[in-house]
């Protein structure tokens, strides 16, 4: 079996950033997968599992709402890595070009002050394991990164 594009990448040379991670074409539509690196692998402790729950939670709903690009976001989740997520946008794009709207999600996180969006029994299957304090941690510390993005921060090492 051949091995996956994403297991090609030097994960001991991978710094936390926001990078294209695959293009996929399905007839005239392409799909973009960005890895929002949170965590540099194997070199630091990963997410807690509450924090990346409500990161998720936050996170998906901000992107499903969002003005601009609600309509091209086609999935937000976690890595089973727990250094980072994914996010499926529709159509063609760079990091540069989606950066303000990462930076826009993680203000909004930081600033989140109320109900965990989802987290309840009805609406969710382990809706009590959440950490608003961590996630707004984690945000905060991925948008100090991000914020001031290099092209080592962008682009996959080679």
């Amino acid at each position: 079996m051949e091995k996956i594009a994403s297991f090609q990448i030097d994960h001991l040379r991978l710094l936390p950033g926001l990078y294209v991670s695959r293009k996929d074409k399905f007839g005239n539509t392409t799909l973009t997968t960005f890895d929002m690196r949170f965590k540099r692998p194997n070199k630091e402790p990963v997410m807690d599992v509450p924090a990346i729950h409500t990161l998720e939670h936050l996170a998906a709903t901000f992107l499903r709402s969002h003005p601009k690009w609600a309509s091209r976001i086609v999935y937000f989740g976690p890595m089973g890595c727990r250094t980072g997520f994914y996010l499926i946008l529709e159509g063609d794009h760079s990091s540069n070009e989606i950066l303000p709207l990462v930076v826009e999600l993680l203000d909004w996180i930081e600033a989140f002050d109320g109900p965990i969006p989802g987290a309840h029994p009805a609406e969710c299957g382990n809706y009590s394991e959440q950490n608003l304090n961590m996630a707004k941690w984690e945000a905060a510390r991925y948008a100090s990164l991000i914020k001031k993005a290099a092209k080592e921060n962008l682009n996959y090492p080679e």
